[in-house]
């Protein structure tokens, strides 16, 4: 894997890299308190705007994460502000995240999220060309 990385606002936790001739999003929340989640969270659409619309993959890690109502709210926001510039997003680490919430998350954006059960299944799902095509071992179970 080719990685070429573009550090944006959020330090190290979001940026661009490259991965098979695609452009992707990490937004790394892994092992992350709380208030660090939110923060970071509420980040994320000053680099998505500035993309083209329905072009944006996004690579979500929510590994080892702690999470709190302000923290999940903002997520909330941000996946529903984000919707018109991401062409696909995919999640892995959500064992932290309650099932309700991811629930609620999934109806609240009214977009395909898709968990992986690992970084290189969900770049795999990511640059494959058809945008709606997940594989029916990764159910939508958000």
């Amino acid at each position: 894997m080719t990685e070429k990385r573009e550090q944006l606002s959020g330090g190290d936790r979001i940026r661009f890299f490259d991965h098979e001739g695609k452009r992707i999003l990490l937004v790394d929340l892994s092992n992350c308190k709380a208030n660090a989640v939110e923060e970071i969270t509420r980040r994320v659409p000053d680099c998505v705007i500035t993309q083209p619309l329905d072009s944006v993959l996004i690579l979500t890690d929510f590994a080892g994460a702690s999470f709190d109502k302000h923290a999940l709210m903002s997520i909330k926001e941000t996946a529903v502000f984000d919707k018109p510039y991401v062409k696909k997003s995919a999640l892995i680490g959500t064992e932290s995240l309650p099932r309700e919430f991811l629930d609620e998350m999934k109806g609240f954006s009214r977009r395909e999220l898709p968990i992986f059960s690992s970084r290189e299944e969900a770049l795999r799902w990511l640059v494959a060309d058809s945008a709606s095509s997940i594989p029916a071992e990764y159910p939508l179970t958000v």
